[in-house]
Parts: C-alpha cells; sequence; structure tokens
C-alpha cells in the first residue's frame, strides 16, 4: 500500500466533521462534479446506510471514495448506489501506482467491515476535466471483473454530426406547432405528472426521485440542476431535466405525452438545450442511458432517436472487487 510518492495510504469511515474538506476536494476534483458532494448525498437522508471512506496520506485527506451499502444486499458495498456514478474522487495525485494503493486500501477497509463485494462505478470518460482513468488501471491490476455496461449517447459539442432529416422536420414541426419553452420552477409538478405517466406506461417504471426531492436538489444546486418544459396552447406537453457540470450537460429525464409526441415537442426542447449547452462553453451533451436490464438489453428506438441529434456512443461501466481473502 505504501508508495514513492508519498506515505502509507489508509482509509477509514466518513464521519460528519469531514464535510467541508470533502466538498472543497470535490470542487476541484478533475473527474468530480455536484453529485459527489456531501450536499448531494446528504439529501438521500435515511434512504442508504452510508459507507463512505475518507483515504489519507500522513493524517492529510487525499481523496474520498462516496458509497453506501446496497439496499437489497448489506454485504456489498457499492460507490454509489445513490448517483448515476461514483469512484474515487481526489485532486489528480492519486496517479499510477497511487491510484493502485488507494483502491487496495479502500477494499482492506471494507473486508475488515466483514463486506463481501465492493461495486465500483468510476465516473465516464466525458465528464473528467481532464483524463483520470488510473482508477481503472488499478481495478485490472486487482483482477476486477467488469459486470455492467450501460450505453448512453452524448453529443461533442464542437463536432456535432449533422442531425439526422427526420430530427431536422421534428423540430420544425415544433415550431410551427407553436411551441414555447420555460424553465419556471412552478410548472415543474405539472411536468413531473408528464414524465411519471410517460415512464409508467412505456417502460413500466418511476422516476428515481420524486418531484419534492428534485425540486429539493434544484435549491441545492441551482447553477447545477435546471428544467427545460415544452408547452402548447398553455398546457406543459413535453421536458428535461438538465444536470450540468462544467465539461458535461446531461439530461437526466426527458418525457412528453401523447400531444408532445404527435408535435414532435421533444425535438424543440432537446435542440434548444443543445444549443444552449454548446454557447455556454460545454464539451458534451449527454443524453442518458438507453440501456434497460443492467445493460442486457437495449432500447433500440430510444438510442436511435438520441443519435439522429447527432450523437455517439458513450459507456457507463460498474465493476465488481471480491473483498473476501
Amino acid at each position: 500500500m505504501g508508495s514513492t510518492n508519498g506515505g502509507r495510504i489508509e482509509a477509514r469511515p466518513y464521519e460528519p466533521h469531514d464535510g467541508e474538506a470533502w466538498d472543497a476536494l470535490a470542487a476541484r476534483a478533475p473527474m468530480a462534479s455536484f453529485l459527489h458532494t456531501r450536499r448531494f448525498l446528504g439529501y438521500h437522508g435515511d434512504r442508504f446506510d452510508d459507507a463512505s471512506l475518507v483515504l489519507t496520506d500522513r493524517g492529510g485527506m487525499i481523496a474520498v471514495l462516496p458509497a453506501a451499502l446496497d439496499p437489497d444486499d448489506p454485504s456489498r458495498v457499492v460507490s454509489h448506489p445513490g448517483a448515476t456514478f461514483g469512484g474515487l474522487v481526489h485532486d489528480g495525485s492519486l496517479t499510477g501506482e497511487r491510484a493502485l494503493a488507494a483502491i487496495r486500501a479502500a477494499a482492506s477497509a471494507y473486508a475488515e467491515r466483514g463486506l463481501q463485494t465492493l461495486a465500483y462505478k468510476p465516473v465516464p470518460w466525458i465528464y473528467h476535466r481532464v483524463p483520470s482513468d488510473d482508477d481503472l488501471y488499478a481495478l485490472f491490476r486487482l483482477g476486477t471483473a467488469r459486470t455492467r455496461v450501460e450505453l448512453s449517447c452524448a453529443i461533442e459539442l464542437s463536432r456535432r454530426r449533422e442531425p439526422r432529416p427526420r430530427r431536422r422536420r421534428g423540430l420544425r414541426k415544433a415550431v410551427s406547432r407553436g411551441l414555447q419553452l420555460s424553465e419556471a420552477l412552478e410548472l415543474v409538478p405539472e411536468f413531473w405528472r408528464v414524465l411519471e405517466r410517460n415512464l409508467a406506461l412505456r417502460h413500466d417504471a418511476r422516476p428515481v426521485h420524486t418531484v419534492e426531492e428534485i425540486l429539493r436538489i434544484q435549491e441545492l444546486f441551482p447553477e447545477g440542476v435546471r428544467f427545460v418544459i415544452g408547452i402548447v396552447d398553455g398546457t406543459v406537453v413535453a421536458g428535461t431535466v438538465l444536470f450540468t457540470t462544467q465539461p458535461v450537460v446531461h439530461a437526466q429525464y426527458m418525457a412528453c405525452d401523447e400531444r408532445g409526441r404527435e408535435i414532435c415537442a421533444l425535438d424543440g426542447v432537446l435542440e434548444h438545450c443543445i444549443d444552449e449547452a454548446e454557447m455556454q462553453g460545454h464539451r458534451f451533451f449527454d443524453f442518458g442511458i438507453s440501456t434497460e436490464n443492467g445493460g442486457s438489453a437495449l432500447n433500440a428506438g430510444l438510442y436511435t432517436f438520441k443519435r439522429e441529434f447527432g450523437g455517439g456512443g458513450v459507456r457507463y461501466e460498474t465493476y465488481e472487487h471480491s473483498l473476501r481473502c
């Protein structure tokens, strides 16, 4: 666990007094976003049994690992079940062998608690402000298995492919039918009803967040969470929730109702969001995953819809490391 570039890396459980230093580290970490902060993780309240770690070198905090016990299997720790991705958060100093030492220290800390598996969801590379895949190399060195791959679609905004004719026609139709856009928070509950109906009817699913939770997150991170809602004749017909980081604008949710589909309202909503993301200097617009059943099935229609805006495939991965001796 030692390193020629520092002392012995050790891992200990996160404690509430670590919160300020944790969030300061997340603010400067090139692979982190507001999803890794204690402010975000803390909104979950008692939903998860927190198992986050603080990694130290000579007593000083050098990295953190947001994590919680799997609600369905308390012998399994996940980084992080309440976020799209987790992984080691550090200021860029855990490279090469030090990344390996850090993962080993985290695994040892969990093994000492009697846990059996660490599920590690690394931050996809498009979210890195600078390349930061040393943790994946460390997982390989430890013989960790990749157990899940989800397929997302993202547009590299400075090199966007030409949108397909169907998407261009959809945009023209939405505009001609009088689609208007709003970011008014008072419209969010109405959009949430559209989202809930859409997920229930088309996917037999429900949003991860309630409307109260998503509004609470927006209150905590007003620069990181936005709602873009499509309206026709005074009625909400479509919309999206955007999670914004420095390199990426991510569509966390998107939905439209029957009338919205008839006039291609989501084309108008998303094209507006893509244009804004480029103007604001972001590098990528990420539509999110189109896979189901842990990545074993692709919703081909949904994936095609996203790609037709001019994007390409990006993987979201999960690795599982055995903590048994």
